[in-house]
């Protein structure tokens, strides 16, 4: 599986581009719309100025009329400069998105102004009445048909009833018919644009659905959920909230697949996107990751509120008949679910993918259909740990994380490890402080891999022996790494030998048999099976009973006989559990 690094990565430039583009279209439009509003300003100002020294105006004929002058070349310009800068500075600072109540403000504006410009250019004999086209077109297009078709009726009111103030005694009302085949132009014009603008937005929405969502199962797709999982882990970081992060597969699905053919399949698919679209709240984020795989992202969500959605999701799927799942290993269709938390168990979304996902194998390592929460080895290792060394166990978290994004193989290894150490730890009843130990151990087992090159750790071919070389000195790296923490002292011998071969043959200290100390041989046995059933760069991975075909094999030469016996037998009582894990 491509690393979550990675995929996230790429995601994120995806979602980087749209953005921009729809940000971009905004930028275009309301920079239109900018210059329509400015040269309807300058129109009425030019309007006013022609009007005031005309010689029939009211103004020229006013007694002060110089008044009309200093309204004219005070007040207007201010009112121009405080629009510039409204439109190109603040509402350029505001991400282009202005609040509804100051496009309705700055609307009212408009009319007023043209309204006061009519007036006193003739009032309804006026021939500049069409002034209100500017702000009709404007309004529509900002804020839809609504808006649009309430700013046509307000001026088809103004004029006609300017007619009617100013022409009460007239039998034939020239002014009134002329007015009202304006009133018109104004009203058919909201309707007709409004409804262009209506059925543009419809479309673009269905573009952004079909751009959001999967088009199998009904729920957000994968870019999507990046997309939504920034947003809202920025808000909720903000806002000092919680956000739980709900990780499903289906169990056997490539089984079910194999038997019933990738029609059924996907019928499957839809159902169970079904099923979590209406098992969630509005806010909650449902989104296909990939293949079997869901997640639901859940803000402000305490992860006791999560595992109760997850079990009740559980639940439903189970009770749910599909076609042919009498025939399942468990005779029923069932998902396995993870579940990680922010802030409490991850501290950005990186971390809480990932610890989702790590959630999500032990819940389907151990039988499946079940629901597993997110714990951190290195959480249980603070408790052990004197405080002043707290730092040196966060940093290690992170160094783990650089390895995994480094090295494809690494990825997943170190959490498979772990649950197998923890399995062949309780077969062969190791003492608390012992399984503490291997288990451990077995999380920072490679922590020295920080310092191999890239280039050698995806290489696809086999090593040369001066790149071999380099890779052995992984072992001595890692305690280097941990070696000043006192507390971590104890897991020296797992990072530092589990690579030692039971009959002396392994590195970096030749030691044989009993010198190897148990719990380190325990180690050796349960990270050589995981190499084996793993894809690697220049190995083809091996089945589980070749791989444990292989340790029999080599048992009394490279593993410990009676440690290779207990953990056959591990893995053959939990095999349905491990056999097909994704």
């Amino acid at each position: 599986m491509k690393h979550l690094l990675t995929l996230y990565a790429e995601f994120n430039e995806v979602v980087k581009k749209m953005g921009k583009l729809e940000e971009n279209n905004e930028k275009k439009i309301h920079e239109i719309l900018s210059i329509v509003k400015l040269c309807s300003l300058l129109f009425s100002g030019i309007i006013f100025l022609k009007y005031m020294f005309n010689k029939n105006s009211i103004i020229k004929n006013a007694p002060h009329s110089y008044y009309g002058l200093i309204i004219f070349l005070c007040v207007i310009p201010i009112l121009l400069s405080i629009y510039i800068l409204l439109e190109f500075l603040v509402i350029k600072r505001t991400s282009l998105k202005c609040n509804n109540l100051l496009k309705l403000i700055e609307n009212a504006v408009f009319v007023l102004i043209f309204i006061i410009v009519i007036f006193f250019t003739g009032a309804n004999t006026s021939n500049y009445k069409y002034l209100f086209l500017f702000i009709i077109i404007i309004s529509t297009i900002q804020a839809g048909m609504k808006q649009g078709m309430m700013i046509a009726s307000i001026a088809s009111f103004f004029i006609l009833a300017l007619d009617i103030v100013y022409s009460p005694n007239s039998l034939v009302n020239q002014y009134f018919e002329n007015d009202l085949i304006l009133a018109g132009v104004f009203m058919l014009t909201a309707w007709i644009l409004g409804y262009y603008v209506k059925t543009e937005n419809q479309h673009i929405k269905k573009l952004e659905s079909l751009a959001n969502e999967d088009g199998l199962t009904g729920v957000y797709n994968h870019r999507f959920f990046y997309d939504a999982l920034g947003e809202i882990m920025h808000r909720c970081e903000k806002e000092n909230k919680q956000v739980s992060m709900i990780f499903m597969d289906i169990d056997y699905f490539k089984s079910y697949n194999d038997l019933y053919g990738h029609q059924n399949g996907d019928e499957v698919l839809k159902t169970i996107g079904s099923i979590l679209k209406n098992s969630f709240r509005q806010d909650d984020v449902v989104a296909r990751y990939g293949g079997e795989e869901f997640a639901i992202v859940l803000p402000n969500t305490s992860e006791e509120h999560a595992v109760s959605l997850a079990e009740e999701v559980r639940i439903k799927i189970e009770k749910t008949y599909f076609y042919g799942e009498e025939n399942q290993p468990n005779g029923k269709l069932t998902v396995s679910i993870g579940i990680s938390i922010y802030p409490d168990k991850a501290k950005n979304d990186i971390e809480l993918v990932k610890s989702a996902d790590d959630a999500l194998y032990r819940a389907k390592f151990f039988d499946k259909n079940r629901v597993e929460t997110y714990t951190s080895i290195l959480d249980e290792l603070k408790i052990d740990t004197e405080d002043e060394h707290i730092d040196t166990i966060t940093s290690i978290k992170t160094l783990i994380s650089v390895i995994n994004a480094k090295d494809k193989y690494t990825y997943g290894h170190v959490e498979r490890v772990v649950v197998y150490s923890r399995l062949l730890a309780d077969k062969l009843k190791l003492n608390e402080n012992d399984k503490k130990n291997l288990i451990y151990g077995a999380y920072m087992h490679d922590i020295g891999k920080i310092n191999i090159p890239k280039e050698i750790l995806n290489k696809n071919m086999p090593l040369t022996r001066e790149e071999w070389d380099i890779m052995k000195q992984h072992s001595q790296n890692g305690v280097d790494i941990i070696k000043h923490v006192e507390s971590l002292k104890k897991l020296i011998p797992l990072i530092l030998h589990h690579h030692e071969r039971y009959d002396g043959n392994g590195y970096p200290a030749n030691l044989k048999g009993e010198n190897i100390p148990y719990i380190v041989r325990m180690l050796t046995v349960v990270d050589c099976f995981d190499a084996m059933t793993s894809n690697r760069p220049y190995n083809k991975r091996k089945t589980y009973e070749d791989a444990l075909a292989e340790l029999k094999r080599f048992s009394g030469t490279q593993f410990d006989g009676d440690i290779v016996n207990a953990f056959i037998e591990v893995i053959m009582e939990s095999k349905n559990s491990v056999e097909l894990i994704s």
